[in-house]
């Protein structure tokens, strides 16, 4: 018996032996050097892909009983979706239909209008400016347009870039938003706020604009000599490749992958025109992309390329500049919501994780020509969510928990990520 047993032992061993010399040789004629620590690393490395690959399978069947289910109930046309984790896009995909008119299906590289959505571009433009010396939050609009006035003339010199950016500069709600529609120029709006009475201070009061907000790119194209279209170009979507992003009304109808905007009849959507308002306040809301363009954008988002902007230089964009009273909007709605703010371009949520931990969100949501979009970051959690739905749906105001409970579900797998396909 004893004599079995050593000889079972040294059975084994010979077999290792053999298996790991045999690899080695093999390997040494490609001048590699395979360790038994490599050969279970590698098994790891599978494994875990593998994982990955099946709770990636999951998330996808749940996300299309999600919105399947959604279409049937009549509450949607058609969504763009988006998700990554880490530096991995794991959902850039479409549900439903472009148009109610005809069978195209929304895919990956379908086009929508973002709306608000581009307001978080002209944030993190702006961090990239002041990191380049073009600009300072701190400056004040006067600095680069002299004819600006809003109230008297203390009041005009104490307006800060930051102050429009925030939407703090004192604005009544929506000042001017109907020549922004109207297709005014920016810089011809920007003299017609000497029309207006201010209704605070600069920085103390929260009043959502577009036309103010705008007034950014005017800000951006005086310190910088370029338009706002270049900047975003060479700043983010080339070096991005976020391929099918555009910013006026003439590419968007070239667009032959397009989800065409659609508004409620009775009980059914109509198809809806494109309209061409907002091209002219493109950090307000005149920006087209595709889920892919956004997926691209919420990896950079997250610090995934550094080579693009450091994450630490686009991080001012999403300090709370001003804190949000509590105004019952659908995103205080949410489930264990404590408190909101405002930084620039991006509203700062934090929400009850358990009983004593919170988690931060940068959030924002977009409405434009019958487009309804959301867009969620969550940082700690090294996690985005986008999606985008082409016509004004209620599905709107809960569908980025929706999305963040159905991942947490299926592909809570932080371990794999890593080694994860990159999108």
């Amino acid at each position: 018996m004893k004599y079995l047993k050593i000889l079972s032992v040294s059975l084994v061993i010979g077999i290792i032996f053999s298996i790991t010399t045999a690899f080695i040789k093999a390997s040494t004629t490609v001048n590699e050097t395979v360790t038994v620590e490599d050969l279970v690393m590698d098994s790891i490395r599978k494994e875990k892909l593998k994982i990955y690959k099946e709770r990636k399978l999951a998330l996808q069947e749940a996300l299309e009983l999600y919105f399947h289910k959604a279409i049937s109930a009549g509450d949607i046309v058609g969504a763009g979706v988006s998700i990554v984790q880490g530096d991995s896009i794991v959902i850039s995909d479409g549900f439903g239909k472009r148009s109610i008119k005809e069978n195209a299906k929304v895919d990956g590289e379908t086009v929508f209008r973002l709306g608000s959505l581009s307001k978080g571009f002209g944030g993190v433009l702006a961090t990239s400016l002041q990191a380049d010396g073009s600009l300072s939050f701190d400056d004040e609009i006067v600095r680069y347009l002299p004819d600006f006035k809003f109230g008297d003339v203390n009041n005009t010199q104490k307006i800060k870039i930051e102050h429009i950016l925030s939407h703090t500069s004192g604005t009544p709600y929506h000042s001017f938003t109907n020549l922004v529609e109207a297709g005014i120029s920016v810089a011809k709006i920007a003299n017609r706020f000497k029309e207006v009475t201010p209704i605070s201070a600069p920085g103390l009061q929260y009043s959502y604009q577009n036309a103010m907000f705008s007034l950014g790119q005017e800000v951006m194209r005086k310190a910088t000599g370029k338009d706002v279209k270049t900047l975003l170009t060479n700043t983010f979507f080339k070096p991005l490749n976020m391929s099918h992003i555009s910013m006026d009304h003439s590419d968007l109808l070239k667009e032959e992958n397009i989800a065409l905007p659609h508004r409620r009849s009775g009980k059914s959507w109509q198809t809806t025109p494109l309209t061409d308002k907002y091209y002219n306040a493109v950090l307000a809301g005149g920006i087209n992309a595709s889920s892919l363009d956004m997926a691209k954008w919420m990896r950079f988002l997250l610090g995934h390329n550094p080579d693009v902007l450091e994450p630490v230089v686009m991080k001012q964009a999403f300090e709370p500049f001003i804190t949000l009273g509590n105004n019952n909007k659908y995103y205080q709605r949410w489930e264990g919501h404590v408190k909101s703010s405002y930084g620039f371009g991006w509203r700062i949520h934090e929400y009850m994780r358990t009983a004593d931990t919170t988690e931060t969100v940068w959030h924002h949501g977009g409405s434009v020509n019958n487009y309804r979009n959301e867009i969620a970051i969550y940082p700690d959690a090294d996690l985005g969510i986008c999606v985008l739905i082409n016509g004004n749906s209620k599905l709107a105001r809960n569908v980025i928990p929706d999305l963040r409970a159905i991942v947490e579900k299926e592909f809570q797998v932080k371990e794999v990520v890593g080694i994860a396909e990159k999108g």
